[in-house]
């Protein structure tokens, strides 16, 4: 009875399954235990059973609740720099394997609920010169052919095509343009079902092989994705391989990618590349990218993505202006978002549910201040978001707002002041960023203070880039940047300041490393979150150098809506200036 009754108090996934033997044990003994059992036997089992729950007690995974955590910082080895170097275009991983017009760079990408998904490829081939001529989308239709079954495929639907062009107008220069992009929508899915599709266009026989996906679960409190991927900067080096290696071998549901896509920013037009573009080459006209690495890098990452669905937000590397002060158009080409589904006007910020989860992906390199469109639509999502249908809040967005480290320390400062206090008023639970090269993850924290209703912070932008790990932290001595040097003219504003309390007040920066910081280390890698139920939900970091199954950071994330919703004063709206 005792255990029985502990069952339902119980929210720990490990302690319910515990608890739901024991009472499937007292169940099948009912009735039996005075014929097969001595009173000895009854009290050596119980005694055994006590026990192992004890001893498995002691072995349990932290969660947020034994917290804040003293802060953990793990020593940088020299070691793993890895091989920091980007794959060449010789290379059998990024190499066009297809002929004519078939579909290559295929991938698939979530609409806002599970009975929609978009997907998308390239047919064609890119051109890169003086003088280019872009193909037109009207000669390759845009089919997918799709059903339950490998055959026959019985569904079919339409989409539409694009070409984008990378132009640079000055002398020495050249431009790009692309091969044709597809992006095709699918409805009226049913939720966790695999489904089969082809992609390409028919009437001229160029059509994929067979390839496959499965839609999210429905929404509710007890329905997840079984694992999600998390990953951001990836670039293409051989540290990437490492990372999309490990992380293939998790087999997760969905890939969330917080920014910094391919880095074809940090090369000329001529394909001359660089660890860091302004140190080799500050002397050019226009900041220049190198186009053909998004198609490298589409063509490597499609044996995970075109069954896997996957889910951008566009990071600094994807900025890559050109003439006419265009920016972000191959990030705005080659993915599909669900902004119009999600009522966004903007591929810089839309949301999406996965089961019970509600994402909300934001734009820090748009306007985000509260009397901008994207500060509105944000107020309008989380508004509408059913906690009792989708418990679960996590935000994403690119630079962090809880930094630690020297490289981007408070650069992300005037998107925090506009914004946190909306997501901390709605209790969103977890914040996925990038952009800081390495890993760290946070206490609960609002307003550089410990709270126990503000989101955990966790920073991966460890995925392998060819630029330089951070490693130096703004705490230790005399690595606190000048307020002057954090600014980011690409985030607009400069809002960094000193600390106005606790013990790095009237400092700029802390002298030890911050209590809102649990753990932090510099290593490349990725994570899965793994939603159990609707208050408990398992981190797990895991570094490349380490063998399969081991873990570098693990922590229970645990939600007390009881706590933390009820008592949460929303700040006031400003609807009605929308």
């Amino acid at each position: 009875k005792i255990h029985a009754s502990a069952y339902h108090i119980s929210d720990h996934p490990i302690k319910r399954k515990i608890y739901s033997f024991l009472h499937i044990l007292a169940i099948s003994l009912a009735g039996k235990s005075k014929m097969f059992l001595t009173m000895t036997f009854q009290w050596f089992l119980v005694f055994s059973v006590s026990i192992a729950v004890a001893a498995i007690d002691d072995d349990l995974i932290p969660s947020t609740l034994d917290g804040p955590f003293e802060p953990v910082t793990v020593p940088y080895d020299v070691s793993l720099r890895g091989n920091a170097v980007d794959l060449p275009d010789t290379d059998p991983r990024v190499r066009r394997c297809v002929e004519g017009f078939e579909p290559e760079q295929i991938s698939v990408s979530l609409s806002v609920n599970y009975d929609s998904v978009w997907i998308s490829w390239i047919t064609g081939e890119f051109q890169i010169g003086n003088n280019i001529k872009p193909l037109n989308p009207n000669t390759v239709a845009s089919v997918v052919r799709y059903g339950r079954s490998r055959v026959p495929l019985t569904d079919e639907a339409s989409g539409y095509s694009l070409v984008y062009n990378q132009l640079y107008p000055f002398e020495g220069l050249q431009n790009y343009t692309s091969g044709i992009i597809h992006h095709v929508r699918l409805t009226g899915l049913k939720p966790s079902t695999l489904y089969y599709y082809r992609c390409g266009d028919p009437s001229i026989s160029a059509m994929s092989g067979i390839y496959h996906f499965r839609t999210m679960p429905v929404s509710g409190p007890r329905s997840y994705p079984n694992r999600i991927a998390v990953v951001g900067d990836l670039g293409l080096t051989y540290n990437t391989t490492d990372t999309i290696h490990n992380l293939k071998s998790n087999k997760p549901d969905l890939v969330l990618l917080v920014g910094d896509v391919s880095y074809a920013n940090l090369y000329r037009t001529n394909g001359t590349g660089s660890d860091c573009y302004d140190c080799s080459f500050p002397e050019t006209t226009i900041h220049e990218t190198y186009q053909p690495r998004w198609d490298y890098w589409g063509r490597f990452m499609q044996s995970l993505i075109s069954r896997t669905p996957i889910m951008v937000i566009e990071g600094n590397h994807e900025i890559e202006e050109q003439a006419g002060k265009q920016s972000f158009v191959a990030y705005r080409s080659r993915f599909a978002f669900p902004s119009e589904e999600s009522k966004s006007s903007s591929p810089f910020y839309y949301s999406f549910n996965a089961g019970g989860i509600h994402f909300i992906m934001l734009g820090a390199y748009v306007d985000y201040s509260k009397s901008a469109k994207q500060y509105k639509w944000l107020e309008r999502d989380l508004a509408n978001v059913d906690r009792s249908m989708t418990p679960w809040l996590v935000a994403a967005w690119h630079p962090p707002w809880y930094n630690t480290y020297t490289a981007h320390y408070k650069e992300a400062e005037c998107m925090r002041l506009e914004m946190e206090e909306l997501l901390y008023s709605y209790g969103v639970d977890i914040v996925f960023n990038g952009h800081v090269h390495a890993y760290e993850r946070s206490n609960r924290v609002y307003n550089y203070t410990l709270d126990p209703c503000g989101p955990v912070h966790i920073t991966v932008g460890d995925g392998g880039n060819r630029e330089k790990m951070a490693i130096e932290h703004a705490d230790e001595a005399a690595n606190c940047p000048e307020p002057s040097s954090t600014h980011d003219e690409d985030m607009g504003g400069f809002c960094a300041t000193n600390f106005t309390s606790g013990p790095a007040a009237g400092k700029f920066c802390w002298d030890q490393q911050p209590d809102y910081s649990a753990f932090r280390e510099s290593s490349f890698g990725h994570g899965i979150l793994e939603v159990k139920n609707e208050t408990w939900a398992l981190w797990t970091w895991y570094r490349n150098q380490d063998s399969s199954g081991k873990v570098g950071d693990q922590v229970y994330i645990v939600r007390q809506p009881e706590l933390c919703l009820g008592s949460i004063k929303l700040p006031k709206s400003s609807f009605a200036d929308s």
